[in-house]
């Protein structure tokens, strides 16, 4: 297991482009188990739902976990996402 505490970038936060978008790479890797931790609560990082439920504004720490198969991989993927601003 291993883990990375990022800062959310986006003035919209993660709404759903990016919730959506992290899914989705988060999905390519079904063999790792993919949460954020985040104001207390922990999400599924391969559901865009309970991603934006979560209300992640900006400026806000979120903590992903990777667990399994590929973490280093997925991890990597994810913190680049982030520091990128999802794009936007």
């Amino acid at each position: 297991m291993i883990t990375k505490t990022v800062t959310v970038s986006n003035e919209q936060g993660l709404h759903m482009r990016p919730a959506g978008a992290l899914a989705k790479v988060v999905k390519e890797y079904p063999d790792c188990e993919v949460t954020l931790n985040v104001n207390d609560k922990t999400v599924s990082a391969k559901s865009p739902m309970q991603i934006m439920a979560a209300c992640i504004k900006k400026g806000t720490d979120v903590k992903i976990i990777c667990n399994g198969a590929d973490e280093d991989d997925v991890l990597g993927k994810i913190v680049a996402m982030f520091e990128d601003g999802f794009g936007e």
